[in-house]
């Protein structure tokens, strides 16, 4: 019985969680700031610059299996992923782009929500992006790649400011090798706490 509500609700859930959306991560509706303070120690790694075409290290991405319990740190101030072990130690470090201004990356302790997808496009917005997983308010806020236009292609001029630079609507914006990695390889679940 259980079985066969599921069946029913989550295709209905999807759709209309896409829909939602498909109105947002293009839009400029980033407000309500959620103070979390979990220390003050940034985390740093060794890395060369943001390629947005690779991993954002050359070493193999850490195991996300549910009974590891790491978790994704995500710094505004430096434009960084941290994948961190229940220990508060950094096991890998990829390159981002998050949200500023009146478009800024809610900050807080949220989890990886079922939502996920391999496109989307928002029309109103004129981009779209590949590998999406949704962190807050299902399909609102995202880990996705460097943004698409409408044809599919990179956006290079945003593509080359990842991790460098805030220039999202909110989502956080990631190389395209990572943003898949998350997509296929973050459970259900994961905590993500945005600072």
């Amino acid at each position: 019985m259980l079985k066969k509500f599921y069946r029913l609700v989550f295709p209905i859930v999807s759709i209309l969680s896409v829909i939602f959306f498909m109105t947002a991560c293009g839009s400029s509706n980033a407000n309500g700031h959620n103070k979390n303070n979990i220390g003050n120690k940034e985390t740093s790694s060794k890395m060369s610059n943001a390629n947005w075409r690779k991993s954002s290290e050359n070493k193999p991405y850490p195991n996300m299996n549910v009974k590891h319990k790491n978790w994704l740190f995500v710094s505004t101030k430096k434009q960084r992923v941290y994948v961190m072990s229940p220990k508060h130690k950094v096991l890998y470090t990829m390159y981002c782009s998050t949200g500023s201004g009146n478009s800024a990356t809610p900050k807080g302790t949220y989890h990886i929500q079922a939502e996920r997808g391999s496109h989307f496009y928002n029309a109103s917005s004129g981009e779209g992006a590949n590998y999406w997983t949704s962190w807050k308010n299902h399909g609102i806020y995202l880990f996705h790649s460097v943004p698409v236009n409408k044809n599919g292609k990179y956006l290079m001029k945003d593509a080359h400011e990842l991790g460098k630079k805030a220039n999202s609507h909110g989502c956080v914006r990631l190389s395209v090798p990572d943003a898949k990695w998350i997509n296929q390889y973050v459970p259900f679940g994961t905590k993500v706490v945005i600072k």
